[in-house]
């Protein structure tokens, strides 16, 4: 049996859950979406529907008879045409191990029941803008080996678009302003720009590369599409688990842009944008994380990110001003970010904006 429908306008998702009401109150949410749901009631029915049809989206409850929800995604991962496909835990089970579990198997996002119609219509929303961006991107890597130069030309003009329209769902989840960014991403070019006139430096910059990290900056934390808003939004200290949930929010965004770049080598931005989503918490002394790089292992692109960004948390949300910001800059220079391009970064500083 063929699955999908002829409104191309309507996204079509798959709603895996061995109980009826559940399936049935999920469908009346995506439906009043303007969304087409499809029902399985098992993860092996699931597995027919997917034979030559690709939804944009899959929600699938984790306990479940047979198959579960788990051992569903681990096939689909592995599936060369379903690989793609974003996946959506729901579960009754809201544990910090179970949610990690999830993450780590390549799920996107997990809602806990009982449903509530707001929050899962907006994570729905927000994980099937992405998919339409990743698709975007990824036909423009496409066409990109059928005419090279055309399609440098198309990258050009949509790849800040695509760039801006993801960094900005994360935004939005966080509470940052979208005026925060838009200065980090100034910023960096800016430090980029003073770095190119430094002979230490100015072999590593090209003007290229001044445009590109300027382009990057703004994903830093494209991986927190993967953390569940109320910790990106907890006001409190975040517990031993919840940090650890947060701290994969590197490995997420370097994932989703590795799967974006189809090894690519004229997606130089998104290369950088890998590095830049990796690497901006570690620390120049080591202690940062996820990998506990020192130095110059950590690339020069996370490098300047975190100057810039630490620049711009101080003298933005923390209200510190320009002098005071650098003030505390100084002393955690040569442990926190390199202390050359600090350097850079003060004699520059009445430049950044």
């Amino acid at each position: 049996m063929a699955y999908g429908n002829k409104d191309s306008s309507k996204a079509e998702i798959l709603i895996i859950d061995d109980v009826e009401m559940n399936r049935e109150i999920l469908r009346e949410i995506i439906s009043d979406m303007g969304e087409s749901p499809f029902l399985a009631e098992s993860g092996e029915q699931a597995l027919e529907m997917l034979d030559g049809w690709e939804p944009q989206l899959i929600l699938t409850d984790i306990s479940m008879p047979g198959m579960d929800g788990y051992e569903l995604c681990k096939i689909l991962k592995k599936g060369e045409k379903t690989r793609n496909i974003p996946i959506i835990f729901i579960s009754a089970f809201s544990e910090p191990e179970d949610i990690i579990e999830g993450f780590s198997l390549g799920g996107e996002d997990y809602i806990t029941k009982p449903f509530i119609p707001e929050v899962v219509q907006a994570r729905v929303g927000v994980h099937l803008r992405l998919y339409e961006a990743k698709r975007e991107l990824m036909e423009s890597n496409r066409k990109l080996q059928i005419s090279v130069h055309e399609q440098l030309r198309q990258i050009e003009m949509e790849k800040k678009n695509i760039l801006y329209a993801m960094a900005n769902v994360v935004a939005q989840d966080k509470d940052y302003e979208k005026e925060y960014m838009d200065r980090l991403g100034r910023n960096c070019g800016i430090l980029a720009q003073g770095m190119q006139l430094s002979p230490m430096f100015e072999n590593m910059i090209s003007d290229t590369y001044i445009d590109t990290i300027e382009l990057a900056a703004p994903l830093c934390d494209i991986g927190n599409i993967g953390v569940p808003k109320e910790i990106l939004q907890k006001k409190s200290a975040l517990t031993e688990e919840e940090t650890a949930i947060m701290r994969k929010h590197t490995n997420i965004g370097a994932k989703l842009l590795r799967d974006l770049n189809v090894n690519s080598d004229y997606n130089d931005f998104i290369a950088t944008s890998m590095d830049v989503a990796q690497y901006h918490h570690e620390n120049w002394d080591g202690s940062g994380y996820p990998k506990g790089c020192a130095g110059t292992e950590i690339p020069l692109a996370a490098q300047i990110v975190a100057v810039a960004g630490r620049y711009c948390q101080l003298t933005g949300e923390e209200g510190y001003s320009r002098q005071e910001a650098l003030a505390v800059m100084e002393k955690e220079a040569g442990k926190i970010f390199n202390p050359d391009i600090f350097k850079i970064c003060n004699k520059i500083s009445r430049q950044l904006c």
